[in-house]
């Protein structure tokens, strides 16, 4: 033994430092082969859960993409195909009014007079009048070609309103057998030729007459183009015969331009929307090339009978019924497909996706996903490495502490790295998120992977989240809510001042629906001469339920006013009709008046709405006349209501309006009330109807301010002047 200062070279003491120091060393290198056997396991393992984490999300993504697209599309479809259908179950409808008029005036021509007439005057072009044309053939000399004239001509008031229910509409008419042909629209200058002569026009030649006298029965003919105007359109019609004689020919067309261009307008990044008739032929698509481009009829190929299988079944399936989604393989892809019916035109409107924009949202979420795992596995990789050089140096510089503490300083290395190889492993299904731990903070590199592969899997997470979030927010397809707007919005009388002939009596309406469509309408029309029928209403509920129930239930009251009733037999009857069917249990209140225009003699009918208000005469303030009350429309069946009767004098001023005037809201949850709308109307009681609904307007809106408007604000103003 050899003694060096205080160390005995050779002794115990050596022996010790020796010991200890090939014991630190032992422990040292098994330390760092330990720690980069589990580094290596951990990327390993990494990768794994990174590729089970990926085909979960793959699975899901196209799990979810598949169901929103599917209900997004069908219920895209559905609705514009309704919305369609109430446009041309409308026309239908106000066809059958015009040929039961007339079968009731060729079947007993002696009971009614023999109106006047005129033919088109070029000077009248943008008003509504009902003009006479007449084939080459047909002579005014002719007695009874003229008394057949004067006789329909009894029809004109009926269709000049009829002509104003839609803005869609392009004419209503009568074509007699004899050649002549009684129209009503607003474009008189298209009846005359370059020259300035008027034109001859046969109705017994065109396609709806010929059509209507072969099926003998109401028909609606192929898309075409109007003999006048150029337009493309649709014409329905009615044979009219009597003793088995035919008589007339009733009719009314739609312009389909709007539907032509919101078709072409569909087309975006590879879905699109085609409308196909009852012959199986495209008539608007946004397609340019292909099965569904719109070619001619004798170019034009049956859907029904494609060599596409797949499609032919789809294309004969939506003529009859709703259906559900389907993949269809056509040359240039594979397409999502569904189809809702037309039912009375016998049409078809298919809603088209293409396969590779669905699944575009997945392929994005898995290359963020890989490019997110990347970047986590080098960012691990990188932070291991400095952490396991600062063991290794502490682990040189503290040999007794190291001693000490190996085997504590392993066992908190493992049993962490041993939970986050159980919990990775237990990852999958729905059950794809790790989640941070306090087994796992440790302080040191292990701390540093979990919470790098916790925030991956968070992320992942979020980012699953905000694909569902995004994808459904897609079901809000604004294309058919603002075809359901303008539907609605053509659907009340919107042309002011709305009879500029009349000088007896003045009238103006409005409605500012709370969302893009409401349940609130209002309707006026003369029932004759010297009848005024005005209606407004309101719908329980809000929304595109509400609208739809509205439309349905302003075709009923139009439809059995104009059959000259008396308002309590009207609200009967359209109570009767909509419990027949009321499946969505909605409800309507209605107030409906019937002023006799010669005498000022009002009779009323109140479904529980609100109470009308009304002045005196010519400087008279308004005031709520306490009408009685029956119960809704649409409540019960079997209700009666009954009618009271009012006189006014020339001078005097009706107001009627809905429930969201008195209970708009402001910001502190106070309601405007019939107070301060009394206070609004009186402010000019004497000025018109226009300015009396823009004082309430701006009475309203000067009280609510910023608050939300949670209600339909509509109301209608009767201005009575009396007789001329």
């Amino acid at each position: 033994m050899k003694k060096f200062k205080n160390l005995v070279i050779g002794g115990i003491q050596n022996k010790i430092f020796n010991l200890i120091l090939f014991t630190v060393i032992l422990l040292t290198a098994a330390f760092i082969a330990l720690s980069l056997h589990q580094s290596r396991m951990l990327v390993s393992l990494t990768e794994e859960s990174s590729a089970k984490q990926k085909t979960s999300i793959g699975d899901i993504t196209g799990s979810v993409m598949n169901s929103v697209v599917e209900k997004s599309m069908v219920k895209s479809a559905n609705m514009e195909a309704m919305l369609a259908d109430e446009m041309f179950s409308g026309l239908k409808t106000r066809v059958e009014m015009m040929g039961q008029y007339a079968e009731k005036l060729f079947a007993s021509p002696d009971q009614y007079p023999r109106m006047p007439y005129a033919v088109p005057d070029p000077g009248k072009s943008g008003q509504v009048t009902a003009q006479v044309i007449l084939a080459e053939d047909a002579d005014l000399d002719n007695p009874v070609l003229t008394d057949h004239i004067g006789l329909a001509a009894n029809m004109s008031d009926m269709m000049i309103s009829l002509f104003g229910v839609s803005a869609e509409t392009n004419s209503c008419f009568i074509a007699l057998s004899e050649g002549a042909f009684l129209v009503v629209d607003d474009r008189s200058q298209t009846k005359f030729d370059a020259s300035g002569s008027m034109v001859h026009y046969d109705p017994r030649t065109r396609p709806w007459y010929l059509l209507a006298v072969e099926k003998q029965s109401l028909i609606f003919t192929d898309v075409e183009i109007d003999a006048f105007t150029g337009d493309i359109g649709i014409v329905c019609a009615m044979p009219v015969y009597v003793d088995g004689c035919l008589a007339a020919v009733v009719g009314s067309d739609l312009f389909l331009t709007s539907m032509k261009n919101g078709v072409e307008a569909s087309a975006a990044d590879g879905s699109y929307v085609c409308i196909v008739n009852s012959q199986g032929h495209p008539v608007f698509s946004a397609a340019e090339s292909g099965l569904f481009a719109v070619k001619q009829s004798s170019d034009a190929v049956d859907l029904r009978e494609a060599h596409n299988p797949e499609l032919a079944e789809l294309v004969e399936r939506a003529m009859h019924e709703e259906t559900q989604l389907r993949l269809v393989s056509l040359d240039d892809g594979d397409y999502y497909m569904t189809g809702a019916p037309m039912k009375t035109v016998g049409w078809v409107l298919l809603n088209i996706l293409s396969r590779e924009l669905a699944e575009q949202p997945g392929i994005m979420l898995q290359n963020s996903f890989d490019s997110i795992q990347v970047e986590a596995i080098q960012s691990y990789r990188s932070k291991t490495g400095v952490a396991q050089k600062t063991a290794i140096a502490l682990l040189l510089g503290v040999t007794v502490l190291m001693l000490a503490g190996a085997l504590v300083r392993g066992k908190r290395i493992v049993r962490p790295l041993d939970t986050i190889t159980k919990r990775i492993a237990e990852l999958g299904g729905n059950n794809i998120e790790f989640k941070m731990e306090d087994a796992y903070r440790t302080g040191d590199e292990i701390e540093l992977l979990a919470d790098s592969f916790a925030s991956l899997s968070h992320k992942t997470v979020e980012y699953i989240e905000q694909v569902k979030t995004v994808t459904a927010e897609k079901e809000r397809i604004g294309t058919e809510l603002s075809m359901a707007t303008q539907i609605q919005a053509s659907m009340l009388p919107h042309i002011f001042p709305a009879f500029p002939d009349r000088a007896d009596f003045d009238i103006y309406a409005s409605m500012d629906p709370a969302k893009e469509v409401g349940g609130d309408f209002y309707d006026y029309f003369l029932i004759d001469e010297d009848h005024l029928c005005m209606v407004i209403a309101d719908v329980s509920g809000k929304g595109v339920p509400a609208a739809l129930f509205m439309m349905a239930s302003k075709i009923i009251l139009q439809s059995v006013a104009m059959l000259g009733h008396s308002p309590a037999d009207i609200l009967t009857k359209t109570n009767n009709a909509i419990c027949s069917n009321n499946e969505a249990e909605m409800f309507v209140t209605v107030w409906l008046g019937i002023l006799e225009l010669s005498t000022g003699h009002l009779r009323a009918a109140n479904a529980g709405h609100e109470y009308p208000v009304v002045t005196a005469g010519p400087n008279s303030c308004f005031e709520l006349f306490k009408d009685k009350h029956g119960f809704v429309i649409g409540g019960m069946d079997g209700v009666r209501y009954r009618e009271y009767e009012l006189d006014i004098t020339p001078g005097t001023r009706l107001f009627v309006y809905t429930d969201g005037v008195p209970e708009a809201t402001n910001a502190e949850n106070e309601l405007f009330g019939t107070d301060r709308m009394l206070e609004a109307l009186n402010r000019e009681p004497d000025t018109t109807p226009k300015q009396i609904l823009a004082n309430v307007r701006s009475s309203v809106d000067a009280f609510v301010k910023d608050a939300e408007q949670f209600d339909d604000l509509t109301m209608l103003c009767l201005q009575y002047n009396g007789k001329a």
